[in-house]
Formats: structure tokens, sequence, C-alpha cells
């Protein structure tokens, strides 16, 4: 249950409820009363900043996360545009103020391929207003940057590279945490019940094999490489530094 919200904005004299299943009718006939107060059945919510949605899905969040990063983008635009300022000191705006809105709680995060094209046209829209246009020398005519000629003027990783850098480091924070511990069991639990037919879901965990394959780790059990912090240590800032076509 959370405050319910008008356009995803709190509103606390109300409370709302939600069933999270693939079952798009689940939940719909279900009603919570106690004493006087009932709660009402919602689809997505707000809770603590974050965008929960009945399907148990991030792409809202991270609709979410990317339209802040615009508006923080755009309260910034004279400075990224500005002659006065350095090009170095316009990427560490980038990097500390608009970047730190847009991946707010992105470990949690189950990325797609859709979703990774998104977050990198958003940085390369803003990489583009830093570093402005370039000049042709046969035509002498202006034209915006290429995304070969962007990467190589940005020289900090790039927005997709650091996500999946911290992802990384969350996986292995978890996967130390021990039997005890909550998240733990959640990440290493197994249902009961059989899997629905079909093709199964994408999982988060998905995503830290994929990363740990590409760093060139993927035939190793990854909760196990976890617990050597250096060697973990090691393997998110390989996954950081791998590049991205």
């Amino acid at each position: 249950m959370a405050s319910k919200e008008t356009g995803l904005e709190e509103n606390t004299d109300k409370t709302l409820t939600m069933v999270t299943s693939r079952d798009q009718n689940a939940g719909r006939s279900l009603s919570m009363k106690t004493d006087n107060s009932s709660f009402e059945m919602a689809e997505e919510f707000k809770y603590l900043g974050t965008i929960l949605t009945d399907k148990n899905s991030v792409q809202e969040e991270i609709k979410s996360r990317l339209k802040s990063g615009n508006a923080c983008n755009y309260s910034v635009q004279n400075l990224l545009s500005s002659s006065l300022l350095s090009k170095n000191l316009k990427v560490n705006i980038f990097t500390n103020i608009i970047l730190p809105v847009v991946l707010c709680g992105c470990e949690t995060w189950l990325l797609t391929l859709r979703e990774e094209r998104r977050l990198r046209v958003f940085e390369t829209r803003v990489l583009r207003r830093i570093f402005g246009s370039r000049r042709d020398e046969v035509t002498g005519e202006w034209g915006k940057l290429q995304n070969e000629e962007l990467n190589d003027l940005y020289s900090s990783t790039n927005i997709v590279r650091v996500l999946k850098s911290r992802k990384m480091r969350w996986a292995g924070h978890m996967a130390r945490m021990g039997e005890r511990r909550g998240l733990y069991k959640a990440l290493v639990g197994k249902p009961e019940e059989k899997r629905p037919f079909g093709r199964p879901r994408h999982r988060w965990e998905d995503n830290i094999k994929v990363d740990n394959q590409e760093a060139g780790c993927g035939d190793m059990d990854w909760i196990e490489v976890a617990q050597d912090r250096d060697s973990w240590r090691a393997l998110v800032n390989a996954v950081m530094n791998l590049g991205i076509p």
C-alpha cells in the first residue's frame, strides 16, 4: 500500500493497493477494507520516488528518469551553450548534475537494448549541446557532430557503462550479504510453482550474467566470484571500460 497520487504526485488523504501478476485481470475485482477505510486498486504509483507498476516493469521508471533528466538539462542549457565556460567544465556539469538525476536507483533496473538506446540518445543530445557543431573543412558549412566524433571528444565512460558498473557493484554487495538477509534470499530464491508456458522473462540477474560474459567471466558462478572483493572490483572496472558500438 502507498499514498494515493494524482498524476503520480503524493496525496496522503487516500491509500492505494496494487497486485503484481502476469494475469492482466488479477486484482481488478479485489477490494480491501479495514474499519472505515477502503483501498483503491491501482496499476501504478510512485513510492519513495520510484514508479511501481502492476506489470513489475521498470520501463515507466526509466521514462520518468529521462523526463527528469531532460528537465534538468533544460534548466542548465544556458551554461552548456555558453562560450564563456570550457568544455571540461560543461562535461563536469553533465556528469555531476544531470547524470545523477537520470541514474538515481538504476542499480535495480532491468535493461533491454531498447532502454539502452534511449539512454544513449539522451546522452548524445546533451553532448551535442556541450561540444557544439563542427565546420566542414571542404565546404565550410556547419553541421552536427557524428556519434563517432562525440565518442572521441567525450573521454568519460558512457551512460550505459556507468549504469552497468553500478548494477555490478550492487550485485556484489548483495551476494556478500549472507543467507540471513532478505535481499540475498530474494536473489537466490527459487519459486515453488511451475513456470508458465512461453519464453521466460528476462531477469535482473540475466543482465549481470551477460555483463560477466562481456568481461570474459561468463562460465564462472558470479555469486562465488563476488565473495572476493578485489576480484569483483576488477570485474566491475572491466565492465565499465568495455566499449559500446
